[in-house]
């Protein structure tokens, strides 16, 4: 017989949910065959695979020693080098292999100019820098995401232990030409809070960026965002106009408010409040306006894209991720399910504003560009 003590970062969530990623290897109907039969139990007693799971709940597996180390992909490979990589034992911490641990540590030291903002038990807060994916996009990649458990492994004691059935996750996704904060779930209560204040908007997220032309009035702006996947790019459609288009090609509902902090010449120090969060929404939205953003190849002008970067080398578009503002406690709610573990994951945070400076390349080109912060 196997058995596990369900931990901070595994309570919250539903038994079969919480075995279909602690035994990854089996199917469903595996599992449901198992908990009929008791061979799968919950605190000694018979379970249907709907209970809620609490902090020191056991979940007890009658299996044989080959049956578990099947369905669960565990290896049992302690400290040691694989591949030419230092890696941390990974016996019962519910890895496939070695080989996803080692990806970890080699993320860890190879992303480079990752700061931590803010970090408690729950909750981890990144500046990421250009250049750095916040989720990889294919299979051997590295991310912000791998960087940030690497991080966990090396600095938190013994956190290899928390992480059967659960991995820690970015919340918010940036371009990997935005710099900017980027929000982790480090427990389980954490990642429920950050998804469901985000998904509610209770997040205020701010940006900084260099735009073309004039902007001398803040504005909110709304329209519908519309996806071309095979050229990875959207289109924004006016609200105005969505009369002329079926409501089926009408695309996602958006909304960009933003504020100009300088105004020069030919271009406007910006701050954007991103209100309803969509890939490329600030870049394309702003390029559907007629002022997009300095050094965005994808969505800007070319002319101009081309003339900043034999000036001044630049490569990406100028787009910071430059402030976060959290709710206040009483304003923290969530589902029956979710509310206990939620509300106590986002106390620290409550009412708390974070913020991070512009890229040295951002304020050298305000500085060029006699745009005063």
């Amino acid at each position: 017989m196997q058995s596990v003590i369900i931990n901070s970062n595994q309570a919250g969530q539903r038994l079969d949910k919480f075995l279909r990623k602690y035994l990854p290897e089996a199917g469903t109907g595996f599992l449901y065959k198992m908990l009929r039969k008791k061979n799968i139990t919950l605190n000694g007693k018979k379970a249907e695979g709907s209970e809620l799971l609490y902090q020191g709940d056991q979940v007890s597996f009658f299996f044989s020693d080959e049956t578990f180390a099947k369905f669960s992909g565990r290896n049992g490979v302690s400290v040691g080098r694989i591949a030419g990589e230092d890696i941390i034992s990974c016996n019962r911490q519910g890895f496939r292999d070695a080989s996803e641990l080692a990806e970890y540590n080699r993320a860890y030291r190879e992303l480079t100019g990752i700061d931590v903002v803010y970090e408690d038990e729950h909750v981890l807060i990144l500046n990421k820098p250009v250049g750095i994916l916040t989720q990889k996009a294919e299979e051997k990649g590295s991310s912000l995401n791998e960087w940030m458990i690497g991080y966990l492994l090396y600095s938190v004691p013994d956190f290899e232990t928390q992480l059967e059935g659960f991995r820690p996750s970015v919340c918010n996704r940036l371009d990997r030409n935005t710099s900017g904060l980027v929000l982790c779930g480090k427990s389980l209560p954490g990642l429920q809070f950050l998804s469901r204040c985000i998904r509610e908007r209770s997040i205020r997220k701010f940006y900084r960026t260099i735009c073309l032309g004039q902007l001398r009035e803040p504005k909110l702006v709304k329209g519908y965002l519309q996806k071309d996947v095979n050229r990875n790019r959207v289109s924004i459609v006016p609200v105005e106009s969505k009369q002329n288009i079926s409501s089926e090609h009408a695309g996602e509902y958006i909304e960009t408010a933003y504020r100009p902090i300088c105004v020069g010449e030919e271009y406007t120090l910006l701050e954007v409040e991103l209100i309803t969060g969509k890939p490329h929404q600030i870049r394309a939205h702003l390029a559907g306006l007629g002022h997009p953003i300095i050094g965005d190849f994808k969505y800007g002008n070319t002319v101009v894209n081309k003339e900043m970067q034999q000036a001044y080398g630049l490569k990406y578009q100028i787009l910071h991720a430059f402030r976060v503002e959290f709710p206040e406690k009483e304003e923290i709610k969530g589902s029956a399910e979710t509310a206990k573990t939620a509300e106590t994951a986002g106390l620290n945070l409550s009412g708390k504003t974070f913020t991070v400076p512009c890229p040295k390349q951002f304020q050298q080109l305000q500085i060029k560009l006699g745009l005063s912060d």
